[in-house]
């Protein structure tokens, strides 16, 4: 990793709601017309890679490794939610981040990603390899 990735470093990512995020299944159907839990993963997710990309060298990649996500409040279509990762630790490969999701009524959503900076060579020789 270059140099930098210091605890209080900051992404942001601003979205807005639209029908393709709301809580839908393909079994189920439509279970809410809001912003669904697994979208505000993805974009916690999207955040915080964000992040991190920056910082690797062009030999290394970063990969999910956890995700812990509490969701506290709806979102309707066509609001805007703000999400901001900021670098919590960085111990020998692993980066955590903490996340938060809001809008303009307040917090959404709040929890940790964890990601692991790995070699690309490694990351697609498991690719190759199969389960």
């Amino acid at each position: 990793m270059k140099p930098g990735l210091l605890p209080g470093v900051e992404a942001h990512l601003e979205v807005v709601v639209d029908d393709s995020m709301v809580a839908r299944f393909d079994t189920l159907g439509l279970v809410h017309p809001v912003y669904s839990t697994w979208s505000v993963v993805k974009h916690m997710e999207e955040c915080s890679r964000k992040l991190v990309l920056p910082y690797l060298e062009p030999h290394e990649d970063a990969v999910g490794y956890a995700v812990e996500v509490v969701h506290l409040a709806p979102t309707p279509v066509g609001m805007r939610v703000h999400v901001r990762a900021t670098v919590e630790a960085v111990e020998d490969r692993r980066v955590r981040c903490r996340l938060e999701v809001s809008n303009a009524r307040g917090k959404v959503a709040e929890g940790v990603h964890v990601q692991v900076v790995v070699p690309r060579d490694w990351w697609l020789e498991r690719l190759r390899q199969g389960p």
